[in-house]
């Protein structure tokens, strides 16, 4: 099914994403049987963004061929599927792309990926390199990769496919996946699951939050994390505290 066909996930579910930290799903994905739905080796380019949700729009690139791939023009006469891409992506959507983990040339660069954001783009992730990494660093849009280069992308890579199951940086990704991006990373929730870990994820943020609270004001772990009964019970009634306090804050 491709991403077109499958329902939409609603804004509630990309809300409590939005608040959920790649750790904490990856314990919620853990509970699922989805041992290592992380991408490792991927790191955020530049740090004036803080994260992003999206929905998969996958790119697979194969090595380059001379009678396939001329280096007279390849952008107006040869492999356009990047363009065909950036084109296409839409609001809420993520460009990863399946690089095979190879950083001898770029996956993109900071045009593409500008064209990309105003097209509404949620982030892009490569498990290669990118161009210009100054340049994408001062967009503010979030971007992932394994490292920068200047060397361009038909040097080595032709796009052979998009919006198909790829592997980028370990992990399977389908089209339509969600992927969570903070400032560690980014994880692939099953697309099928999304919905269904959206609040118990967003619960454990806001516990583990307050765990942490306590540990950080010298408390020791043992009752605390994990949290026993009473700990549980602390966290209930800090939490009424909580809502009580903003249900006045809005009122006054």
């Amino acid at each position: 099914m491709s991403d077109q066909q499958q329902p939409p996930l609603g804004d509630d579910v990309f809300e409590l994403l939005s608040r959920v930290s790649t750790s904490t799903l990856a314990t919620q994905l853990f509970k699922k049987g989805i041992r290592q739905p992380f991408m490792v080796g991927l790191s955020p380019v530049g740090d004036r963004f803080d994260g992003f949700v999206g929905e998969a729009y996958t790119m697979r690139f194969i090595p380059a061929r001379e009678d396939i791939d001329p280096l007279d023009d390849p952008y107006r006469t040869g492999n356009v599927l990047q363009w065909e891409a950036v084109e296409q992506v839409g609001r809420r959507q993520v460009i990863v792309v399946d690089s095979r983990g190879d950083i001898s040339a770029a996956s993109a660069g900071d045009m593409l990926i500008t064209r990309a954001m105003n097209r509404g783009a949620a982030a892009f992730v490569t498990d290669g390199a990118l161009r210009d990494g100054h340049a994408v660093s001062e967009m503010g849009f979030p971007a992932y990769a394994k490292c920068i280069t200047a060397t361009t992308r038909p040097a080595s890579f032709h796009v052979a496919e998009l919006q198909v199951p790829i592997g980028c940086a370990g992990v399977a990704v389908y089209p339509g996946d969600i992927l969570v991006g903070d400032r560690d990373g980014i994880i692939v929730v099953p697309r099928a699951l999304a919905a269904e870990l959206a609040a118990p994820a967003a619960d454990q943020e806001a516990l583990e939050q307050y765990l942490h609270s306590r540990v950080r004001g010298g408390e020791s772990l043992w009752g605390v994390y994990p949290p026993d009964e009473s700990t549980l019970n602390d966290y209930r009634i800090w939490q009424q505290e909580q809502q009580r306090t903003d249900i006045e804050r809005v009122e006054a």
